[in-house]
């Protein structure tokens, strides 16, 4: 459930405010049938466990004039869960530092996050433009919780991401799958940085190409035993970062745009060395998508 205000200060500038967002998940009773599937399938698990996540969220959203040369994009979203829940908590005895407080029978989530987005315009000529982007983010749960909830967890990788990797097949840091078997279900953590650059030239008539180099990792703010090198550390920042590049092309529709990206991986933030790839077949990742990335 969700109750969302919102509003133009301008034409250019939005505020979005969501005082209440509920995620709600209770499994009253599971089959033997059923808790067979999961035990073999970590995603069903995950997706399917019980959560309660008490949210309020505002986002603001700032866009260039169209009529510049050089238009921005620029987003920021503050979100929060449970925390006025906890302070009614406080008020009939409950300490704030209690974990496990429980709400319709299912422990709630308790965070504080904040997330940005821009991205820059260059238009280089009448039909051809470079286009910059960054994407951070940071989650911190406390309280009640100590992770946030899967749901909202950062993970990079993938079509609108770093496109020489899959969805959730790098980070956090330096951690590494022993087993690929669903490994991606661990692949998420606290904190995300994520930078793009693309040129996008026309080709003929409505077909445009890409030329991209991607760049991006996601870490933990907490050590996790079971996720060796995951936590952020500012020295290692730039090593730790995945590295890809690739071509691509896209067929503008007017109302959406059709995008097929070949990515090719430069560097794994888990081995040493700049080109860290076994095999060149290795580094390699095909995305279709609807619409551009960013």
């Amino acid at each position: 459930g969700e109750l969302t205000y919102k509003t133009h200060s301008r034409v250019l500038v939005h505020h979005q405010f969501s005082p209440l967002i509920i995620q709600y998940e209770y499994m009253k009773h599971m089959t033997p049938a059923f808790t067979e599937l999961v035990n073999k399938s970590p995603y069903l698990l995950v997706a399917m466990s019980d959560q309660f996540v008490p949210k309020m969220r505002y986002s603001f959203s700032y866009q260039s004039p169209a009529r510049l040369h050089n238009p921005i994009f620029w987003q920021v979203t503050l979100s929060e869960a449970a925390n006025l829940l906890s302070l009614g908590y406080m008020a009939f005895g409950e300490k704030w530092t209690d974990k496990e407080k429980t709400m319709f029978k299912n422990p709630y989530a308790q965070f504080l996050k904040v997330e940005t987005d821009y991205s820059k315009t260059w238009q280089l000529t009448e039909h051809s433009k470079l286009v910059g982007h960054v994407n951070m983010g940071v989650v911190w749960a406390y309280g009640n919780a100590i992770s946030a909830p899967y749901s909202e967890q950062f993970y990079v990788g993938g079509a609108n991401s770093i496109r020489a990797f899959n969805v959730r097949s790098i980070g956090p840091g330096r951690y590494h799958a022993k087993t690929s078997y669903l490994s991606y279900l661990d692949q998420t953590g606290d904190m995300k940085l994520q930078a793009n650059l693309e040129y996008r030239p026309r080709l003929f008539g409505n077909l445009y190409g890409a030329l991209f180099l991607d760049a991006g990792n996601v870490w933990t703010l907490r050590s996790d035993s079971d996720r060796p090198g995951a936590v952020f550390k500012p020295k290692n920042i730039l090593k730790e970062m995945a590295l890809g590049t690739g071509i691509g092309i896209r067929y503008d529709l007017d109302f959406f745009v059709l995008r097929l990206d070949w990515g090719i991986g430069l560097h794994l933030p888990y081995r040493n060395g700049f080109y860290n790839f076994d095999r060149f077949k290795d580094s390699q990742s095909l995305h279709f998508a609807i619409g551009y990335p960013f």
